[in-house]
């Protein structure tokens, strides 16, 4: 009797382990593009520096002034994508896990 209580709990449980993996999953994933986007911004921070070293009229600087923005941009909307694809991911997986978790638990009635 012990072991079939311990087995149910095992079970009843192990949809929360899931839940735990996916939002762990979820969690390196954001943390992995932040990490990505910090070091892009970074790199184009240092890039921006020498470069504006090497200006020497003004329209020059405006023009490297806009590309280091369009630059910045372009790695937002692309981290920006990659977060909601992460998110959209963990979501579907969370609604299947909760799916069949009910449908599981209907079943004992």
């Amino acid at each position: 009797m012990f072991q079939d209580m311990t087995k149910f709990m095992n079970e009843s449980m192990e949809p929360f382990k899931d839940l735990v993996s996916i939002q762990t999953q979820m969690f390196e994933e954001l943390s992995r593009h932040q990490m990505e986007c910090t070091k892009a911004f970074l790199e184009a921070t240092m890039q921006q520096t020498q470069a504006i070293q090497k200006c020497k009229t003004p329209a020059e600087l405006l023009e490297l002034q806009q590309a280091y923005a369009k630059e910045l941009e372009q790695t937002l909307r692309s981290a920006n994508a990659q977060n909601l694809k992460a998110m959209q991911d963990a979501r579907a997986a969370v609604e299947k896990l909760a799916s069949g978790s009910l449908t599981r638990f209907t079943q004992y009635k």
